[in-house]
């Protein structure tokens, strides 16, 4: 019996068959069981922000594991305060700001949910068509892709999603809604970025009639696009942003950071997760902040997306390139990307198809000339063999 047999026999089958069987990682790679070798420019969706068994991680997670692995949110330990005060640091969130932990970017976006009840329990929560904010039930009820809510009807109630254009923000009834949630770049939708002024206008709209701008950093964040977070590269200050994927490198980790008024919103007993906050996982993203700032990986994002940008513009089917940092959306001429990514796996690259005419590139913030120039040069032979 093959491993594929194996899974399909014990996995529950709620989610495409894998791709390949994957054993380690060193890097920018990764080595399925038969020993053949990716470049992996996805990094696990945006989470490997660090690359594969980066020895910083290694160290920070081994050391929090011989010691103290889980306390339970009775309890306060030294590394999940410390994350606390590095998120409130490099959000600008301050001494204001506040931090809730969970376990996933969903479960950030639970709380963010409850946050927006808190500001008014019978109001509308605003959200964007064509976005995507996890599975979970409330974060299914934000994600504006009909594809992914049809089966789970009914959803949240009080959720309405509106075009990412400042005409559609405008015109929304804004003394009815309690929040605007959304990604500063659309990640699932293929790294689409919103128009020029949205998120200024978003920001004086919701200032102006006391909803809260709460966004999705869950895969902008943590370095990502060059910036510690994207609304950095927008002169504006949300309310809340809900931050997951790159925080602990692949320790699965979730976090809602509120920024000023937004953090009184809740009372004692309101919210709570068991696995919140575990030493283990904010370990883990202590060692991942530290690391980006000893290593200027903030600034190799905006270096390394830029040179990447460049090298692919022009190359075969490539019709646009999108995105910021190391979050790139390449948009082709024709509707091969699951072809793209099929024949790149192939070569030996991990790259993802967001949709048919969509690749989406997240790679390790890690990565240097020598990856960059073996991606282009195996991303071509995908297209190639694509065209």
């Amino acid at each position: 019996m093959t491993w594929r047999n194996d899974f399909s026999t014990a996995m529950m089958g709620s989610a495409p068959s894998p791709l390949t069987l994957l054993e380690r990682g060193e890097g920018a790679y990764v080595w399925d069981v038969d020993g053949k070798r990716y470049l992996d420019f996805l990094a696990g969706i945006a989470v490997n922000s660090l690359g594969h068994a980066h020895p910083a991680l290694v160290e920070a997670v081994t050391r929090q594991i011989s010691t103290l692995a889980h306390v339970s949110n009775y309890f306060a330990t030294e590394p999940q305060i410390a994350l606390a005060q590095n998120l409130r640091r490099i959000s600008g969130a301050g001494e204001r700001g506040r931090v809730f932990f969970g376990n996933s970017g969903a479960e950030a976006i639970e709380a963010a949910i409850k946050l927006a009840r808190r500001n008014g329990q019978h109001k509308t929560i605003v959200a964007l068509t064509n976005s995507f904010h996890g599975r979970t039930m409330g974060s299914v009820s934000l994600t504006g892709k009909p594809a992914l809510r049809e089966a789970f009807m009914p959803l949240l109630p009080g959720v309405d999603h509106i075009d990412s254009t400042i005409e559609a923000l405008e015109a929304v009834n804004w003394a009815d809604v309690s929040a605007l949630v959304l990604e500063p770049i659309k990640g699932e939708a293929g790294v689409v970025e919103l128009p020029a002024g949205f998120l200024k206008r978003a920001r004086q709209l919701t200032a102006e009639h006391g909803a809260l701008l709460i966004l999705d950093e869950i895969q902008t964040g943590i370095g990502r696009t060059g910036s510690w977070f994207a609304f950095q590269q927008h002169d504006i200050v949300p309310d809340a942003i809900a931050v997951a994927k790159g925080l602990a490198g692949g320790v699965p980790i979730g976090a809602l950071v509120t920024f000023g008024d937004a953090s009184d919103l809740f009372e004692l007993g309101q919210h709570g997760s068991t696995f919140g906050g575990n030493p283990l996982a904010t370990a883990a993203g202590n060692a991942v902040i530290e690391e980006i700032e000893r290593a200027g990986l903030v600034e190799n994002a905006k270096v390394r997306g830029e040179q990447l940008r460049a090298a692919l513009t022009g190359l075969p089917l490539v019709a646009e390139v999108r995105g910021s940092g190391l979050l790139i959306g390449v948009g082709l001429s024709e509707p091969v990307a699951q072809r793209v990514s099929a024949a790149a796996l192939e070569l030996g690259l991990i790259v993802n198809a967001a949709n048919d005419t969509s690749i989406r590139l997240a790679p390790p913030l890690i990565i240097g000339d020598a990856e960059i120039a073996e991606f282009i040069t195996l991303f071509t032979q995908a297209l190639e063999a694509s065209a």
